[in-house]
């Protein structure tokens, strides 16, 4: 058991149904949960380590609903041929990155940006892995690093057809493997889905055996789904379907499964995740980035979906992504004043909303009987700070503003910008580099 945590002082944002903004409250922690958040006089702090919150915003942690951490030691490559198109950019770049990683590679690259994410007051990662030439322990490589950054993570292995069969096996196993463990262990911080990489790159085999497995483990699906207009095609084509109905036939779409993008699809697809109650992950800097268009987040929210914000990996600043989605359906519904709810329902509804149905604990609010994820944000708001303008002032002031402290599961892992943690970050930059050099020779 941990020793308890109290919060006081600054202005407690809880977001969540109640969305309250508090004064002169605090809030008590025990054993990785909110057990109390009241007037201050009224929380006991015997026995507890005390924070003081003077002159900040206390709010709950942020949640990023898709990510690659394998992505970091590609920074600053610049091997890749120039592409034409989205297919031409996962082969001249991703396709060749991921068969070359080592479970080495893995680890580092998944520690680094797990410690970004405890600087930017990110707590929650989904994310989706591929290392073709090293699938076996992948993502027990990946799970040991967010037990060392102290964050939740969940996890999967993109299984894909691109790389032989014996490749799509192992990726089949990999996501069994660790989604029993993560049954069996229980641990607060790791949850699993079984991932997949897109309908374009996976036969009708593959996909009825992946939803064989997942059927029977009980897990939902972590799929890309129609990034581009490339997938629609290939699958139209080969199947005679659309990418939506496809992997709905296939028995992988429902509510635990997350369907990451679907920039290109058409209204019966949205009627279709609807009704399935398939969740979504917007990931508008990577879209934007690769050229493949904008999604129709007005759309999706006049069906009800569950759409979240995930960052693709382009960063782990969930406000830096925020604010890109706001500016994205500005252009896409040509109006500079379009879908402001429907973008900041993304991060603040959806994502506690998708975080919470994986972990099966309240995530994203500040309240009683939730996850003791809490960040501490360098904010004095200059204008009235109420439940009504709480949204604007995420956007425009607390984006620009700076994480002073993090705790996630009750565990304070930084404190006056300075990581609590037992990570040594100089050797494990140096040890990145080293890492990255032969990865780019191999590349």
């Amino acid at each position: 058991m941990s020793q308890p945590l109290v919060i006081r002082g600054g202005v407690i944002l809880t977001l969540g149904e109640d969305n309250r903004v508090l004064r002169d409250h605090a809030i008590r922690v025990e054993d990785g949960r909110i057990r109390r958040v009241a007037p201050a006089a009224e929380v006991d702090a015997a026995g507890a380590r005390v924070i003081d919150a003077a002159g900040k915003a206390v709010l709950p942690g942020w949640i990023n609903a898709h990510m690659h951490f394998y992505s970091t030691l590609v920074r600053g490559l610049g091997k890749a041929k120039p592409s034409r198109d989205f297919v031409e950019q996962l082969r001249n770049l991703w396709w060749r990155l991921d068969r070359r990683l080592t479970l080495d590679d893995t680890y580092i690259s998944a520690l680094i940006m797990l410690l970004a994410a405890v600087r930017s007051g990110t707590t929650t990662l989904i994310d989706h892995h591929a290392s073709p030439g090293a699938v076996r322990g992948s993502l027990d490589a990946i799970a040991r690093a967010v037990k060392a950054a102290g964050l939740r993570a969940c996890l999967c292995y993109e299984v894909s057809d691109r790389d032989g069969a014996d490749v799509a096996e192992a990726g089949l196993e990999e996501n069994a493997a660790f989604i029993r463990r993560c049954k069996e262990e229980k641990d607060s911080q790791l949850r699993a889905l079984f991932g997949l990489h897109a309908a374009f790159t996976l036969g009708d085999a593959t996909l009825d055996r992946a939803a064989a497995m997942g059927r029977e483990l009980g897990a939902g699906f972590h799929v890309h789904t129609a990034e581009s207009p490339a997938d629609q095609e290939h699958n139209v084509r080969e199947h005679g379907q659309r990418v939506v109905r496809r992997l709905r036939d296939h028995g992988l779409l429902g509510a635990g499964t997350i369907c990451a993008h679907c920039v290109h699809v058409d209204d019966a697809e949205l009627d279709l995740l609807a009704e399935t109650q398939t969740m979504v992950a917007h990931n508008p800097q990577s879209n934007l980035n690769n050229a493949v268009g904008i999604a129709d987040l007005v759309a999706m929210a006049r069906r009800g979906i569950t759409v979240g914000l995930g960052t693709d990996a382009m960063t782990v600043r969930m406000l830096e992504e925020l604010r890109v989605a706001l500016w994205a359906q500005h252009l896409r519904q040509n109006g500079p004043t379009a879908a402001f709810m429907e973008v900041t329902d993304t991060l603040l509804v959806h994502n506690p909303a998708i975080a919470s149905r994986l972990w099966g604990v309240p995530l994203g609010r500040l309240a009683e009987g939730a996850a003791a994820d809490i960040i501490l944000v360098d904010y004095d708001p200059p204008t009235p700070l109420e439940p009504a303008t709480v949204r604007g002032h995420v956007v425009f002031g607390l984006s620009q503003a700076a994480v002073d402290t993090t705790v996630a599961d009750g565990r304070v892992l930084m404190t006056g910008k300075r990581l609590e943690l037992d990570v040594d970050e100089a050797a494990l930059a140096a040890r990145a580099r080293e890492l990255a050099a032969s990865l780019w020779d191999r590349f």
